[in-house]
């Protein structure tokens, strides 16, 4: 599970999705508080972290600014507990959205000064397609036919005093209909256009690592395998 905090990527990994060839900048074993002297920088892991440990790590992730930090990974023999209680210090919300292609290009939208996926929170008795086409539908005026379920994304953000953590269900989309494409202003979306593959993943760059974390799912699932 990877959570989007501040955008830095904080992992919740079990022994067995740990990369064993993968190097880290500092690695800690069962600490029940966090280092003086922790190395803000490139990849950090932490094996059987305490509650006291996660708790002022998200605190820190949250309020700072650490342009050096690449991610930090928490490593578990129970998971399913680690991510429990990491849930825990957020309320949760669900929302929904599509990456949609016609042919050979790929929709964005433009809102809040980045490129971005449309998507939008659930409305009662929704199900995670039936909430990501109609926010499709809505934020860009298209029809979309919904395929297969590519990833969820989660990111943590504050409203009201309130620690949210967003999980968005994310699908294939293909495009139906796009003659009467606009953007649903009301929304803050100033712009959509469709991009071919290279040229997304370019204008993605102005986007929030998490949606470039999607599209880089999206593109694997897209990969042909190579012929011998």
């Amino acid at each position: 599970m990877r959570i989007f905090v501040n955008d830095k990527p904080f992992d919740l990994l079990s022994y067995e999705e740990l990369n064993p060839s993968k190097s880290y900048e500092a690695v800690y074993h069962q600490l029940e508080e966090l280092p003086a002297h922790l190395p803000w920088k490139d990849d950090i892991l932490f094996h059987e972290p305490s509650h006291d440990l996660i708790i002022r790590l998200l605190y820190i992730l949250r309020t700072r600014k650490l342009k050096d930090l690449d991610s930090i990974t928490l490593v578990s023999k129970d998971k399913s507990a680690l991510k429990k209680f990491v849930k825990s210090r957020f309320s949760t919300i669900k929302a929904a959205g599509g990456v949609v292609a016609k042919k050979d290009k790929i929709l964005l939208i433009y809102r809040l000064g980045k490129w971005d996926f449309p998507k939008g929170k659930f409305e009662k008795g929704e199900t995670p397609k039936q909430c990501a086409v109609r926010e499709v539908e809505e934020e860009c005026a298209v029809k979309v036919k919904a395929g297969k379920h590519i990833c969820n994304t989660w990111h943590t953000y504050t409203q009201n005093r309130k620690s949210i953590l967003k999980k968005t269900y994310w699908f294939e989309m293909d495009c139906v209909n796009d003659s009467g494409m606009t953007p649903q202003t009301e929304e803050g979306i100033e712009d959509i256009r469709w991009f071919y593959e290279g040229d997304a993943k370019i204008a993605l760059i102005n986007s929030y690592p998490s949606m470039r974390y999607l599209f880089k799912q999206y593109i694997k699932a897209h990969l042909k395998p190579q012929t011998l």
